[in-house]
This record gives C-alpha cells, sequence and structure tokens, in this order.
C-alpha cells in the first residue's frame, strides 16, 4: 500500500489521481477519528437516539428518491390564482399610494420606492437593520403599529408572500414531472426533520407548503393518498409531561376530552351555559369573545401561546389581538391550569443547574445559551413538547415503513402522508390507523397515546368543490369517490385574462 504523507505535500503536489486519493483518504480518515471521539461520548440515552436517527435514513432515503407527482395543469391554474389575486392587491395598493399618498410613480417591490414612500412622505421613525435604514419584513411589521401605514404596509407584506409562493409553484421539476425534497434528519435541535431542495437543485421545503399550493401535488396512477395528521400532538405532550412531573392531569384530561380547545373553554369561562353535550358545547364554544373571534379560537392561539411561556405582548403581536385582551384572558387560562407555570418554572430551574433536558421520549439536548435569558427559557420550555411528538411521529412512521404494505411520500412535521392501491383502501387505512399508535408510558400507568385524523383523497389540497380529488374525512361507511380522468398540459382548457 502506497503512503501519502499529506502535510508534506504542496498544493501542485495534489492534482489529479493524486489528489483524489488524498482527498478519498483524508475523508476516511478524519471521519473516523472524529467517530472515536464522539462515539466514547455515547450513553445509553443519547446512544438511543443515535441509533434512532440511524435507522430514520431508510424511509427518510425512500422518500427523497421517490418525491412526489406534480399535476402540471393545476399547477399552472394555481399560478394563475396567485397572479389574479396579485393584480388586484397592487391595484389597490397604487390607489393608496398614489392617490392616497400623492406619488406619481411607485413600484412595491422596489426598496428604494418604499423607503422613499414610509420615511419621507409617510415620516415614519427610521428603522434600521445591520445600520442600514430598511424595509425588509421585520421593519414593515413594527411599521403597522402606525395607523397611517397599516394597510399599506399589509398589502405589501401579503403580496411578498404571493410572491415567494409563485416561484415556489415555478421551482424546476425533475425530468419525471416529480418534485422532490432533501429531508434532513439531524436539521433541527428538536429531532424534527427539515426540509430543503434536492441534491439535484430541484424541488425545495415540502413540509411548509401552504394549503392552495397542495393541491398540485398528486397521487401515481392507481394510488391514493392517505394523510394522517397528529392534531393537537404538542398538547397531548404538555399534558403528559405535566402529569409526569406533578401528578395533574388537569390539562391531558381536557386534551383527552375529544375537543381539547372547547374543554378549555369551559374550563376558562365556568359561567357560560354548558351542558354534557359535546356538540352543544362546541357550538357555545364558537360564540364571539372578541370581535369576530370565539371562545375557542381565543383558546387554540393564545392557549398554545402561553403554555410556551409566550408573554401578552409578543401573543398579541402575533394574533393581531389588543394587549388588553390577551391580558385579560391569560390569567383565566393560568387559573384553570396551574401547572403550566409549574411546569415553565421546572424547566427554568432544570436549565440553570444542569444545561440540559430530556424529553419524555428520551432525547437528551444541552442548551448553550445564556441558561437565564428568556430566550433560551421559552425555547426549552418549548424542546420537550416538539421532541417528544417527533419521536413518537417518526417512531410510527418507521413501524409502517419497514412492513412496507404502503409507500411513505410526504412527511409534514406532525403528519404522515401515505400512499396505497386505492381499491384496498377499507384494509390499508385501519392496518395504517393501528400502526400509528405508539404508546408512551407515564408515571403511575398512565399511558400517553397520540390520536390521528385520517384524510384520503388524490390529492394534497383539501377536498372542496373546486378540488373534487382533495383529502376529505375517510368514511368506511361513506359513498366512494372517483377520481377524475387527469387532462395533460396540451388539453388544458383556455381561460378569459391577459396570462
Amino acid at each position: 500500500m502506497r503512503i501519502i504523507k499529506s502535510h508534506e505535500r504542496t498544493d501542485a503536489d495534489c492534482r489529479g489521481q493524486i489528489g483524489d486519493w488524498i482527498y478519498n483518504g483524508l475523508d476516511v480518515c478524519v471521519t473516523r477519528e472524529v467517530f472515536d471521539v464522539i462515539h466514547e461520548q455515547l450513553d445509553q440515552t443519547t446512544g438511543r437516539t443515535y441509533a434512532f436517527s440511524r435507522d430514520l435514513q431508510g424511509p427518510v432515503l425512500e422518500m427523497r428518491c421517490r418525491g412526489v407527482l406534480v399535476d402540471a395543469l393545476r399547477r399552472h391554474d394555481v399560478i394563475d390564482l396567485y397572479h389574479q389575486d396579485l393584480d388586484r392587491l397592487e391595484r389597490q395598493l397604487d390607489i393608496l399610494v398614489l392617490d392616497g399618498c400623492g406619488l406619481e410613480t411607485f413600484k412595491w417591490s422596489s426598496p428604494k420606492d418604499l423607503r422613499r414612500l414610509f420615511y419621507d412622505i409617510l415620516k415614519i421613525p427610521e428603522i434600521k437593520s445591520k445600520g442600514r435604514v430598511s424595509t425588509d419584513v421585520t421593519a414593515l411589521e413594527k411599521m403597522e403599529s402606525y395607523l397611517i401605514a397599516r394597510q399599506i404596509v399589509r398589502h405589501i407584506l401579503t403580496m411578498r408572500e404571493y410572491s415567494k409562493r409563485i416561484s415556489v409553484l415555478r421551482t424546476p421539476l425533475d425530468p419525471d414531472g416529480r418534485m422532490r425534497s432533501s429531508y434532513n434528519i439531524a436539521g433541527t435541535n428538536t429531532g424534527r426533520f427539515s426540509s430543503s431542495f434536492s441534491e439535484f437543485g430541484t424541488g425545495g421545503n415540502l413540509q411548509n407548503v401552504e394549503e392552495r399550493l397542495r393541491s398540485i401535488f398528486v397521487a401515481d396512477p392507481g394510488m391514493k393518498f392517505a394523510k394522517c395528521d397528529a392534531k393537537s400532538g404538542e398538547s397531548y405532550a404538555v399534558g403528559a409531561i405535566e402529569w409526569n412531573l406533578f401528578g395533574d392531569g388537569t390539562y391531558l384530561d381536557a386534551v383527552e376530552s375529544g375537543d381539547v380547545h372547547t374543554a378549555v373553554a369551559k374550563l376558562c369561562w365556568p359561567d357560560l351555559e354548558w351542558s354534557d353535550s359535546l356538540k352543544f358545547n362546541k357550538e357555545l364554544a364558537e360564540q364571539p369573545f372578541y370581535r369576530h373571534y370565539s371562545y375557542r379560537f381565543m383558546c387554540k392561539k393564545l392557549g398554545h401561546g402561553s403554555n410556551y411561556g409566550g408573554a401578552p405582548f409578543t401573543l398579541a403581536t402575533q394574533s393581531r389581538l389588543p394587549l388588553g385582551v390577551v391580558q385579560q384572558f391569560q390569567p383565566k387560562y393560568f387559573a384553570a391550569f396551574p401547572a403550566h407555570r409549574r411546569w415553565q418554572e421546572w424547566v427554568a430551574e432544570e436549565l440553570l443547574r444542569k444545561g440540559h433536558l430530556t424529553t419524555l421520549t428520551g432525547r437528551r439536548r444541552w442548551f448553550h445559551g445564556r441558561r437565564n435569558d428568556s430566550s433560551t427559557i421559552r425555547e426549552a420550555i418549548a424542546y420537550d413538547p416538539q421532541g417528544s411528538l417527533a419521536d413518537i411521529v417518526n417512531t410510527a412512521m418507521l413501524n409502517i415503513w419497514r412492513e412496507g404494505r404502503v409507500q411513505i411520500v410526504m412527511h409534514d412535521h406532525d403528519a404522515l402522508t401515505f400512499q396505497y392501491p386505492e381499491e384496498a383502501e377499507d384494509e390499508i387505512i385501519p392496518y395504517i390507523m393501528e400502526r400509528l399508535a405508539v404508546p408512551v408510558p407515564l408515571a403511575n400507568g398512565r399511558v400517553l397515546n397520540i390520536p390521528y385524523d385520517c384524510k384520503v383523497g388524490w390529492n394534497k389540497g383539501d377536498y372542496s368543490p373546486e378540488n373534487l380529488e382533495g383529502l376529505k374525512d375517510y368514511d368506511p361507511t361513506g359513498e366512494k369517490r372517483k377520481r377524475q380522468k387527469r387532462l395533460g398540459i396540451l388539453d388544458r382548457p383556455v381561460r378569459g385574462g391577459n396570462r
């Protein structure tokens, strides 16, 4: 075997075949040296996480290789819809800016024009980013607090978002008409996957696709989608954590009631005329609390943020609700679930004392930020619910993949989309739902079981009169839908308009 002393060679010596040998040799040797150091640090806890991550490579690689088929006709239709919305918003913005502010010309995508409008014409105090006057998203969101700029800012933010979605839709597909994503098993600190462009520069982040865009993703011929969503999964995890720590099952009981948001509303506003009927209580919880926001909405939007230590001002900004409304909600919420505060305080103390936390599912994480910093504490509070749910969902995915009866098509953090032969639906769906159950033992003999909703269809969008092949709740006794005939791009009907 030839020995190459890389430290004695110059750049000129490392070209051609010898250079390839050196590169490959270093790649293997350095990796081995790193492994020898890291492997000694594995204990029983971190060893399980490492082994689990390695096991996940199988289903993840299969999803990356398979990708998902894209309906070219629907893709163009959605692009047209976004352009129509964009044109409408641009006309409205021109009225606000040209007529309302007296400008002769204005281009909403021009930072120069935006700086002139907000800082010179409207006299908004300058907002800087990295030492420069800015009109980025953060700056625009701050400008929303100025009444004179609010409607203009909301138009621009929406138009930017629509432009971003159009660019996603125009992302190049692979030659076989499919879109692929590069899933990263270790992409986050919580155990949740991240995703980005495929190895060939196509596709993109398929885990956070806006609802209107989802309908472009379709099942292969003869196949059908089943999307299984662990809704309220993080709320189940929060309740389980509080049960384990304090023996307080109030929140977990509310979550397991079948409608956590209505159950929370019932505890927060006990003076309402509640009954023993879940249907009646849900309708009552949908009554307006503030303007068009219902009691149930408050519990869903503000309750989730409050669980993770959200301050009133932060939640008011995120939910676009008045600060006073949030300040009125939180005392009621924490009075109904006092274990929330105890858990948050426990996390802060544990973080300060140890610097690491271990989830319900046995995933340990060290926090390297300042331990008494509020942002580090909020990150630590969210870690266990998010990390536990990620491990539970990924365990179910791994179990189903190993049996090979269905194809795993997409991973949406808390939801999994499978593909199966449509004629076998009534056999496959019960099988999937059974395998999704991953019981987690809790203190005092209690067991955490996170339920899933299941929707079936031929594309990833929700069912509607405009999307008859979309996802609809699985009903084994209901009338079976049939897949419509797919049109090729050359058969696309001609529609009115300029596009």
